[in-house]
């Protein structure tokens, strides 16, 4: 018993030690906790933010899902820039190796389908990256860096997207462009008619392709120059150097046939040809009318049109009126070629010099016609021919007229007239060309009484008349003589007749008389002979059957009562006898000759061009003071 309370003593001790030692564990521990309690608070104020700051929460899982988003929104286009671009490399290298146009046209069209997908891409690429560079700068949840590289992206593909897209598509211009002289040169050196169809399809074809590259001046100015040199040597057969002379150094009737023939050939053939092949060429680039129009321009036609303008401006006289028509006809033969070629605002410059033509001839003609009967008027003050034949003026009036009158000139100078009277917003009326002509022939007749009253001696004055109206009566079957009419033409016959039983009666009358008066010697007929011979040896009777017919006339009154004479007083008059029957029918037979059938000689051969130049030198000079 007492062992058991001694061990339940002890056991007691030890719980009371360990109790103590408990308490005042617990005392120091709480004090230790009252010390580290500030660390505690501050350590759970970290860990409550940590907490939030480690979370999950639905805004920064949204966040990361449109980065993701944006990321392979970006990639796709990304990838098909890359393989689209070493298809380009591909078609870009293939290209390089065409030499044929059509399959080189057909692997550029595929190389613009490609850089065309290129560019589409690279704008996908562009927009989502540039999206995803404004969230991550939005959203700050990465670093400098990183963006930085991104723009760096951006960046290359705008230099792609551009520079691919010029850079391929400049170069394989430039080589149409050399493909397009090159096949432009080698036709044009043909000098075929025209353009063999596979030729006129691949310039064509380069034509489309430049100008939806929009690349056409350069071609524009390419074929310009080609074609321009073309049409110049097309004119090098010809012998041009006339336009570059003063129109008083040259011949004007054969220039103006050789500016005939070049006018129309330039126009109906060369310029023809040209307007042609610009429309077939440029059909689809609507440039052709400011090709052609340049073309034209330096083809040589505008030095032709103001080859015209000279003569039209020149000196004032007859001829220039029948050079003036000439050149009105060649015109107005081409005209509906030149409202066809001409017509548009393109080739103002020739249709300014062509209008400056037109008028400057139809005002130089129509002048030069209205004065024409007032000219001869004014010649009324010069003296008659010498030798009682027909003036100049006579003669170079009455063709002058018959050339108006003929079918070369009269339509073009009523045309002419007609237009001028429009102009001056004047009626027309019929009549009025002819009865200028007539105007023209009434003034020539007043010239040739007044002419005949200036001779002293009256024989030659009844020449002179005998002449004249022998030669309107030879109008007969001309274009003036079928416009004054048979009744006109029959009273300058009779005229005829009339002033040659004057004439015989005047001159020879006398040399008659002394052969009828037995009183008179023969010497006495000698004497009168000789004289009239003489005075008339220089006069002339210009119209071959006249002068026959004076001859049967003279020879028919004469040689009778002369053999008769001779005859009757051999005996007498024998030593006085100073011309035989055969003499005297020579020297009748070669009188009133002109000189060129008198004296044929190379000069007489050269007097009736000198005669033409001399008229047409002395006519105009009034026409030409006004």
């Amino acid at each position: 018993m007492a062992e058991s309370e001694v061990e339940s003593f002890e056991n007691v001790l030890v719980s009371r030690n360990l109790l103590k030692t408990s308490i005042e564990n617990s005392k120091a521990l709480a004090l230790a906790l009252d010390k580290t309690r500030p660390r505690l608070a501050a350590i759970d104020k970290n860990l409550a933010l940590l907490e939030a700051a480690i979370r999950p929460s639905p805004s920064k899982n949204c966040t990361f899902a449109a980065i993701g988003d944006h990321i392979s929104l970006a990639l796709g286009p990304a990838v098909a820039v890359l393989k689209m671009l070493d298809t380009i490399r591909q078609l870009d290298k293939s290209l390089s190796n065409k030499t044929d146009v059509s399959s080189y046209l057909s692997t550029l069209t595929q190389l613009e389908e490609a850089l065309k997908f290129l560019t589409g891409n690279c704008n996908l690429a562009i927009q989502w990256l540039q999206g995803v560079i404004q969230f991550l700068e939005d959203n700050s949840v990465a670093d400098d860096g990183y963006i930085l590289k991104l723009r760096r992206s951006v960046t290359i593909l705008h230099e792609l997207q551009t520079t691919g897209k010029h850079g391929c598509l400049c170069g394989a211009s430039d080589k149409l462009e050399n493909s397009f002289k090159q096949i432009l040169t080698d036709a044009s050196a043909a000098e075929q008619a025209c353009f063999p169809r596979p030729i006129l399809h691949k310039l064509q074809a380069i034509v489309m392709k430049l100008n939806a590259n929009n690349r056409l001046k350069n071609c524009k100015s390419i074929f310009v120059q080609v074609r321009s040199l073309s049409t110049r040597n097309s004119l090098q057969a010809f012998d041009l150097d006339y336009l570059e002379k003063e129109i008083k150094e040259i011949d004007m009737e054969s220039c103006i046939e050789e500016w005939r023939k070049h006018m129309e050939f330039i126009v109906k053939h060369v310029l023809e040809h040209e307007h042609r092949l610009c429309k077939l060429v440029f059909a689809f680039a609507s440039i052709e009318s400011d090709c052609f129009a340049k073309i034209a321009a330096q083809s040589g036609i505008l030095s032709l049109l103001r080859f015209g303008i000279s003569i039209a401006e020149s000196k004032k006289d007859p001829i220039k009126l029948l050079n003036l028509l000439q050149i009105f006809s060649v015109l107005e033969n081409l005209r509906m070629d030149f409202n066809k070629l001409f017509g548009g605002e393109a080739c103002i410059e020739i249709k300014t010099v062509t209008r400056d033509l037109v008028t400057k001839v139809v005002n130089g003609a129509t002048d030069i016609f209205w004065e024409l009967a007032v000219q001869v008027e004014l010649e009324r003050q010069r003296s008659p021919p010498k030798d009682g034949g027909v003036p100049r003026l006579v003669s170079f009036v009455t063709s002058y007229c018959n050339q108006l009158l003929d079918d070369n000139y009269r339509p073009m100078l009523t045309q002419v007239v007609k237009i001028s009277q429009g102009w001056k917003h004047e009626k027309y009326e019929e009549g009025l060309v002819t009865n200028q002509i007539y105007s023209i022939v009434r003034e020539m007749a007043v010239n040739l009484d007044a002419w005949s009253k200036a001779y002293e001696q009256r024989a030659l004055s009844y020449l002179f008349m005998m002449n004249n109206h022998c030669h309107f009566h030879n109008l007969k079957g001309t274009k003036l003589g079928n416009l004054m009419g048979d009744t006109w033409l029959n009273a300058h016959g009779q005229y005829t007749e009339y002033y040659l039983g004057l004439y015989l009666r005047d001159s020879w009358g006398p040399c008659l008389s002394q052969l009828d008066n037995p009183t008179k010697s023969l010497k006495a007929f000698n004497e009168a002979f000789d004289d009239m011979y003489k005075k008339q040896s220089n006069w002339v009777i210009l119209d071959e059957s006249l002068r026959n017919n004076m001859y049967q006339l003279v020879v028919k009154a004469l040689v009778p009562a002369y053999t008769s004479y001779l005859h009757n007083h051999i005996h007498t008059a024998a030593r006085n006898v100073k011309y035989t029957v055969q003499t005297l029918e020579t020297m009748l037979a070669t009188a009133f000759m002109p000189k060129q059938l008198k004296y044929p000689t190379t000069i007489a051969s050269h007097l009736s061009g000198k005669q033409t130049k001399d008229v047409t030198n002395q006519f105009p000079l009034t026409i030409a003071a006004m």
